[in-house]
């Protein structure tokens, strides 16, 4: 199951794989800003594993794990033929890669050239197939230099295209006048259908390709209100403004109610709930790219099963609208 990023019309696998988990723990100040502790030869496994299921576009960025998800990633990866995959990562984020620590933010064009060097040093590659932006409410006016840095480094060979990781569809569109532009990744899934930026990415040939399409693990259908996660899990503390579906390390209940409520829709033909809530990205529109995180094998494994599932009925998509839009 393939299809295009955007308007670049590279072909790449229907479902990538986030690996911010396998970055492994990292910090801003005292919060955790990762998934707990990570196995990195399980990683590795996980990686080439999903290569030999079909899938061939890994996200990542640089600031995961302090560079540690970049360095993982290209161990992974680095003696297979650079053409059998599509590379993502990003920039914008300064950290301390030593401490684990982010340290601020800087999109100037000197750091946006700096950082992409590290990033190919990290990922053992001569070019970064999609570089993305990682400020997603970055100024937009000076959200212009940053196009035109990236475009530079097009001409430089060291990336091919570039989009921008933001909610934004206003700021979406000015990346979207870049010619190699190719790609906005945003969040969707089942309960946040962003129609907005689905509609923009489709009427510009851009690539949705969408963080969170499990909704931070929820949708895994493994946790319940007496779940519990780790301080050093992003999810297990207080959350950011931006974590809609777990507070202080817990699942909040209004979720698992609309989870309860299109459990058995997502699950038609077999499928487990990952790979319903899959399903359902792609029964969204032909133009979106869900990139699931994962720490195991077998997580990839499950993933990868969904493309041979395909998107949900039309149907079955109305009907979950129907039903989370009257809860």
């Amino acid at each position: 199951m393939q299809r295009m990023l955007g308007k670049s019309q590279l072909p790449i696998s229907a479902m990538g794989l986030g690996c911010w988990a396998i970055g492994g723990p990292f910090w801003s100040g005292e919060n955790a800003v990762g998934w707990g502790q990570i196995d990195d030869q399980e990683s590795i496994k996980a990686v080439q594993g999903a290569l030999s299921l079909g899938i061939s576009f890994f996200d990542t960025a640089d600031v995961y794990g302090g560079g540690h998800s970049e360095e993982v990633l290209g161990q992974a990866l680095r003696d297979y033929p650079r053409d059998s995959f599509v590379l993502a990562t990003k920039f914008s984020n300064t950290f301390d890669a030593e401490k684990k620590q982010i340290t601020g933010n800087d999109a100037s064009p000197a750091y946006i050239r700096r950082a992409c060097d590290a990033s190919l040093e990290r990922l053992q590659t001569d070019y970064i197939d999609l570089y993305q932006f990682h400020n997603g409410g970055y100024d937009k006016d000076r959200a212009v230099e940053v196009r035109e840095t990236l475009e530079e480094l097009v001409v430089a060979g060291k990336i091919r295209y570039y989009g921008w990781s933001t909610d934004d569809p206003e700021r979406a569109a000015i990346f979207a006048q870049g010619p190699h532009c190719t790609a906005i990744q945003h969040q969707l899934n089942v309960f946040n259908n962003a129609a907005a930026m689905v509609e923009l990415c489709e009427s510009l040939q851009l690539a949705s390709i969408n963080r969170g399409p499990l909704a931070m693990g929820l949708l895994s259908g493994k946790y319940s209100a007496a779940s519990e996660l780790p301080t050093d899990d992003v999810r297990g503390q207080q959350a950011p403004a931006w974590m809609r579906f777990f507070q202080d390390g817990k699942p909040l209940p209004e979720w698992l109610g609309k989870l309860d409520a299109v459990r058995d829709i997502l699950q038609t033909d077999g499928r487990t709930l990952v790979q319903g809530a899959l399903a359902w990205i792609w029964g969204r529109s032909d133009s979106t790219i869900p990139i699931p995180g994962f720490k195991t094998v077998q997580q990839v494994e499950e993933n990868a099963k969904a493309m041979e599932f395909g998107p949900l009925a039309q149907s079955e998509m109305k009907e979950i609208e129907r039903i989370l839009s009257g809860m």
